[in-house]
Protein backbone atom coordinates (compact mmCIF):
# COMPACT_ATOMS: atom_id res chain seq x y z
CA UNK A 1 0.00 0.00 0.00
CA UNK A 2 1.25 3.59 -0.86
CA UNK A 3 2.34 5.52 1.81
CA UNK A 4 0.48 8.91 2.36
CA UNK A 5 3.01 11.87 2.03
CA UNK A 6 2.16 15.17 2.13
CA UNK A 7 2.52 18.41 -0.24
CA UNK A 8 4.08 16.00 -3.06
CA UNK A 9 2.89 16.63 -6.23
CA UNK A 10 3.94 16.08 -9.96
CA UNK A 11 3.35 18.48 -12.42
CA UNK A 12 3.14 16.18 -16.02
CA UNK A 13 1.74 15.91 -19.61
CA UNK A 14 0.28 12.43 -20.58
CA UNK A 15 2.75 10.55 -22.78
CA UNK A 16 5.79 12.19 -21.47
CA UNK A 17 8.75 10.07 -20.68
CA UNK A 18 9.86 12.12 -18.73
CA UNK A 19 6.97 12.40 -16.35
CA UNK A 20 6.23 8.68 -16.75
CA UNK A 21 9.86 8.20 -15.33
CA UNK A 22 9.21 10.42 -12.43
CA UNK A 23 5.83 7.71 -11.79
CA UNK A 24 7.76 4.83 -12.46
CA UNK A 25 10.13 6.23 -9.37
CA UNK A 26 6.99 7.53 -7.51
CA UNK A 27 5.31 3.81 -7.43
CA UNK A 28 8.68 1.78 -6.70
CA UNK A 29 8.82 4.27 -3.35
CA UNK A 30 5.24 3.56 -2.52
CA UNK A 31 4.72 7.40 -2.40
CA UNK A 32 1.34 8.90 -2.80
CA UNK A 33 0.97 11.85 -4.70
CA UNK A 34 -0.97 14.51 -6.55
CA UNK A 35 -0.76 13.88 -10.41
CA UNK A 36 -1.78 17.20 -11.93
CA UNK A 37 -1.67 17.05 -15.95
CA UNK A 38 -0.67 20.16 -17.65
CA UNK A 39 -1.96 21.56 -21.25
CA UNK A 40 1.32 22.19 -22.73
CA UNK A 41 -0.81 24.44 -25.12
CA UNK A 42 -1.40 27.10 -21.98
CA UNK A 43 0.63 26.09 -19.53
CA UNK A 44 -0.58 27.13 -15.78
CA UNK A 45 0.82 29.71 -14.08
CA UNK A 46 1.68 26.91 -11.07
CA UNK A 47 4.33 25.47 -14.24
CA UNK A 48 5.27 28.82 -15.07
CA UNK A 49 6.47 29.47 -11.40
CA UNK A 50 7.67 26.20 -10.28
CA UNK A 51 10.19 25.89 -13.25
CA UNK A 52 10.66 29.30 -14.71
CA UNK A 53 14.16 28.44 -16.27
CA UNK A 54 13.12 26.07 -18.23
CA UNK A 55 9.09 26.19 -18.17
CA UNK A 56 8.86 22.40 -19.02
CA UNK A 57 7.40 19.22 -17.36
CA UNK A 58 7.82 17.21 -15.46
CA UNK A 59 8.22 19.11 -12.09
CA UNK A 60 8.13 17.60 -8.84
CA UNK A 61 6.73 19.94 -6.04
CA UNK A 62 7.25 19.04 -2.42
CA UNK A 63 6.72 20.58 0.74
CA UNK A 64 6.31 23.73 -1.88
CA UNK A 65 10.03 23.57 -3.28
CA UNK A 66 10.57 22.35 -6.67
CA UNK A 67 12.55 20.05 -8.39
CA UNK A 68 12.92 19.69 -12.15
CA UNK A 69 14.44 17.57 -14.68
CA UNK A 70 13.42 13.96 -14.87
CA UNK A 71 16.77 12.69 -13.94
CA UNK A 72 17.30 14.90 -11.15
CA UNK A 73 13.72 14.39 -9.95
CA UNK A 74 14.21 10.65 -9.91
CA UNK A 75 17.54 10.45 -7.68
CA UNK A 76 15.42 12.82 -5.51
CA UNK A 77 12.84 10.60 -5.26
CA UNK A 78 15.01 7.73 -4.11
CA UNK A 79 16.99 9.81 -1.63
CA UNK A 80 14.38 11.13 0.25
CA UNK A 81 11.59 8.41 0.31
CA UNK A 82 12.48 5.29 2.21
CA UNK A 83 10.91 2.14 0.36
CA UNK A 84 11.89 -1.42 -0.50
CA UNK A 85 13.39 -0.05 -3.44
CA UNK A 86 16.58 1.74 -4.06
CA UNK A 87 16.50 2.91 -7.30
CA UNK A 88 20.74 4.07 -7.29
CA UNK A 89 23.12 1.05 -6.35
CA UNK A 90 25.03 2.19 -2.76
CA UNK A 91 28.39 1.49 -4.43
CA UNK A 92 30.25 4.53 -5.86
CA UNK A 93 31.40 3.36 -8.65
CA UNK A 94 28.18 1.21 -9.84
CA UNK A 95 26.14 4.44 -8.78
CA UNK A 96 28.41 6.73 -11.49
CA UNK A 97 28.08 3.67 -14.10
CA UNK A 98 23.95 4.28 -14.09
CA UNK A 99 24.04 7.84 -14.31
CA UNK A 100 26.55 7.22 -17.49
CA UNK A 101 23.76 5.41 -18.86
CA UNK A 102 20.85 7.06 -17.92
CA UNK A 103 22.68 10.04 -19.56
CA UNK A 104 23.03 8.07 -22.63
CA UNK A 105 19.70 7.11 -22.92
CA UNK A 106 18.66 10.76 -21.84
CA UNK A 107 20.90 12.58 -25.10
CA UNK A 108 20.60 9.94 -27.34
CA UNK A 109 16.99 8.02 -27.65
CA UNK A 110 14.27 11.23 -27.69
CA UNK A 111 16.25 13.52 -30.02
CA UNK A 112 16.74 10.02 -32.13
CA UNK A 113 13.69 8.81 -31.76
CA UNK A 114 11.97 12.13 -32.67
CA UNK A 115 14.07 12.45 -35.84
CA UNK A 116 12.75 9.47 -36.95
CA UNK A 117 8.87 10.30 -36.42
CA UNK A 118 9.36 13.48 -38.40
CA UNK A 119 11.62 11.98 -41.34
CA UNK A 120 10.96 10.41 -44.74
CA UNK A 121 13.16 9.33 -47.54
CA UNK A 122 16.65 9.34 -47.03
CA UNK A 123 16.11 11.19 -43.65
CA UNK A 124 14.27 8.55 -42.37
CA UNK A 125 16.35 6.18 -43.62
CA UNK A 126 19.75 7.72 -41.92
CA UNK A 127 17.15 8.18 -38.23
CA UNK A 128 16.68 4.45 -38.44
CA UNK A 129 20.22 3.52 -38.78
CA UNK A 130 21.22 6.16 -35.55
CA UNK A 131 18.22 4.83 -33.30
CA UNK A 132 19.32 0.88 -33.94
CA UNK A 133 22.61 1.81 -33.63
CA UNK A 134 21.24 3.55 -30.09
CA UNK A 135 19.41 0.46 -28.95
CA UNK A 136 21.96 -1.79 -30.42
CA UNK A 137 24.46 0.09 -27.76
CA UNK A 138 21.98 -0.23 -24.89
CA UNK A 139 21.58 -4.24 -25.74
CA UNK A 140 25.41 -4.51 -25.09
CA UNK A 141 25.04 -2.75 -22.19
CA UNK A 142 21.86 -4.59 -20.64
CA UNK A 143 23.89 -8.16 -22.15
CA UNK A 144 22.43 -11.34 -20.11
CA UNK A 145 21.49 -8.97 -17.38
CA UNK A 146 17.62 -8.80 -16.08
CA UNK A 147 17.92 -5.59 -15.85
CA UNK A 148 20.23 -3.03 -16.59
CA UNK A 149 21.65 -2.95 -12.83
CA UNK A 150 22.08 -6.65 -13.18
CA UNK A 151 19.40 -7.85 -10.44
CA UNK A 152 18.15 -4.97 -9.16
CA UNK A 153 15.56 -2.65 -11.29
CA UNK A 154 16.82 0.77 -10.71
CA UNK A 155 17.77 4.22 -12.58
CA UNK A 156 18.51 3.01 -16.34
CA UNK A 157 15.37 0.77 -16.49
CA UNK A 158 13.42 3.84 -15.58
CA UNK A 159 15.31 6.03 -17.66
CA UNK A 160 14.81 3.76 -20.83
CA UNK A 161 11.23 1.99 -19.87
CA UNK A 162 9.49 5.12 -21.24
CA UNK A 163 10.43 4.33 -24.36
CA UNK A 164 9.52 1.01 -24.86
CA UNK A 165 5.62 2.15 -25.44
CA UNK A 166 7.36 4.24 -28.57
CA UNK A 167 8.79 0.65 -29.74
CA UNK A 168 5.66 0.28 -31.98
CA UNK A 169 5.65 3.73 -32.93
CA UNK A 170 9.45 3.41 -34.31
CA UNK A 171 8.67 -0.20 -35.89
CA UNK A 172 5.48 1.33 -37.99
CA UNK A 173 7.43 3.97 -39.00
CA UNK A 174 10.54 3.31 -39.64
CA UNK A 175 9.80 -0.17 -41.03
CA UNK A 176 12.21 -2.13 -39.19
CA UNK A 177 11.46 -4.55 -35.79
CA UNK A 178 12.85 -3.97 -32.82
CA UNK A 179 12.80 -7.54 -31.50
CA UNK A 180 14.40 -8.71 -34.87
CA UNK A 181 17.67 -5.78 -34.44
CA UNK A 182 17.54 -6.31 -30.61
CA UNK A 183 16.31 -9.25 -29.37
CA UNK A 184 17.53 -9.02 -25.72
CA UNK A 185 16.32 -5.13 -25.45
CA UNK A 186 12.96 -6.37 -26.81
CA UNK A 187 13.24 -9.40 -24.12
CA UNK A 188 13.89 -6.74 -21.29
CA UNK A 189 11.08 -4.06 -22.76
CA UNK A 190 8.37 -6.85 -21.94
CA UNK A 191 9.68 -8.13 -18.40
CA UNK A 192 9.86 -4.34 -16.86
CA UNK A 193 6.30 -4.70 -18.21
CA UNK A 194 5.73 -7.31 -15.41
CA UNK A 195 6.60 -4.77 -12.74
CA UNK A 196 3.21 -2.76 -11.39
CA UNK A 197 5.47 0.73 -11.20
CA UNK A 198 5.98 0.01 -14.78
CA UNK A 199 2.54 -1.04 -16.23
CA UNK A 200 0.68 1.42 -14.31
CA UNK A 201 2.77 4.60 -15.66
CA UNK A 202 2.75 3.78 -18.75
CA UNK A 203 0.22 3.86 -22.11
CA UNK A 204 -0.78 1.66 -24.74
CA UNK A 205 1.88 1.82 -27.50
CA UNK A 206 -1.45 1.86 -30.07
CA UNK A 207 -2.39 5.57 -28.27
CA UNK A 208 0.91 6.70 -28.51
CA UNK A 209 1.44 5.96 -32.25
CA UNK A 210 -1.80 7.98 -32.59
CA UNK A 211 -0.41 10.85 -31.31
CA UNK A 212 2.50 10.55 -33.34
CA UNK A 213 0.33 10.17 -36.53
CA UNK A 214 -0.90 13.76 -36.04
CA UNK A 215 2.22 15.15 -34.95
CA UNK A 216 3.90 13.38 -37.85
CA UNK A 217 1.16 14.82 -40.57
CA UNK A 218 2.68 18.63 -39.56
CA UNK A 219 6.65 17.63 -40.14
CA UNK A 220 5.76 15.30 -42.83
CA UNK A 221 2.78 15.07 -44.52
CA UNK A 222 2.11 18.90 -45.17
Amino acid sequence: MAVPEKGVKLLDFWMSPFGQRCRIALAEKEVEYEHKLEDLSKKSDLLLKSNPVHKKIPVLIHNGKSICESLIIVEYIDEVFPGKTNILPSDPYARSHARFWADFVDKKVYDSGSKLLKSKGKELEEANKELIGIFKTLETELGEKKYFGDDAFGLVDIAFAPFTSWFYTFEAFGGFSVEKECPKLAAWGKRIKERESVAKSLHEPTKVYDLFCEIRKKFVDA
